[in-house]
C-alpha cells in the first residue's frame, strides 16, 4: 500500500500542527502525529466513521499538559492539555458543545477503554496513543503504513523521554491516571514497543 497520513487540509489543521510544534519537542511533536495516524488508519481499516478534524486536533493537542508552559501542578495532564484545546478550538470559533468534545477525546485516552460505539474519536485516539507509545495493536498494521510513518515522524528516542514525562507527572500527582499507567508497568511496556526494535 502507499503510505498516506490521512493529511487534513484545512486551517484549523495547519493551525493545530503550528501551536503543537511551537510547545512540544519534536520527539513529543511526532508522538502526537504518529497518534492521530494510527487512529485514522485503524478507522480506514475497520471502516469506521469518524470526525477527522476533531480527532486530528485532539491528537495534536493532547500531550501539551505535558510541557512546562501548560504543566498544572493540580491536574492532570491530559485534562490540563484539554483545556488547552477548549481555549485553542475557541480561538478557532468552534461552538462550545464541539469545543466540549476536543475535551473530552484528550481526556478520555487516558481513562478506562472507550469503545468505537461509545465514542469513535476517543476510542481512536486510544489507539493511536497505545500504540505508539506501548506498541498495543501494532502487528496489526499493515507493515509499509508503519515503516513510512516513522520514516516521515522518527521516534527521535521518544520511548524514554515519554517515560520521564510520566514518571515525573506520578511522582507529583500520586492519584492520576499517569501514576496508576506507571504502577501497572509502563516502564515494561514501553521498553517493549516493537516500533523501537
Amino acid at each position: 500500500m502507499t503510505w498516506t497520513l490521512h493529511n487534513l487540509d484545512s486551517d484549523t489543521a495547519r493551525s493545530a500542527f503550528e501551536v503543537a510544534s511551537e510547545y512540544a519537542d519534536p520527539a513529543l511533536l511526532n508522538h502526537s502525529v504518529r497518534s492521530y495516524a494510527f487512529g485514522a488508519e485503524y478507522a480506514r481499516v475497520h471502516g469506521l466513521t469518524y470526525d477527522a478534524e476533531l480527532l486530528y486536533v485532539s491528537a495534536l493537542l493532547h500531550d501539551l499538559g505535558l510541557t512546562a508552559p501548560f504543566d498544572s501542578h493540580t491536574l492532570p495532564f491530559e485534562e490540563a492539555g484539554g483545556h488547552v484545546a477548549r481555549l485553542f478550538t475557541a480561538g478557532l470559533g468552534w461552538p462550545p458543545a464541539r469545543r466540549a468534545r476536543a475535551e473530552e477525546v484528550i481526556v478520555l485516552h487516558m481513562r478506562d477503554d472507550v469503545t468505537a460505539a461509545q465514542d469513535v474519536e476517543s476510542h481512536l485516539l486510544q489507539v493511536g496513543t497505545s500504540a505508539d507509545v506501548s506498541g498495543l495493536r501494532v502487528p496489526d498494521f499493515d507493515p509499509s503504513f508503519v515503516t513510512g510513518l516513522l520514516e516521515h515522524y522518527p521516534r527521535l528516542g521518544f520511548g524514554p523521554s515519554f517515560l520521564a514525562l510520566v514518571e515525573e507527572q506520578a511522582s507529583r500527582k500520586p492519584t492520576c491516571a499517569a501514576a496508576a499507567y506507571v504502577v501497572a508497568g509502563a516502564a515494561k511496556r514501553i521498553a517493549a514497543n516493537p516500533l523501537d526494535a
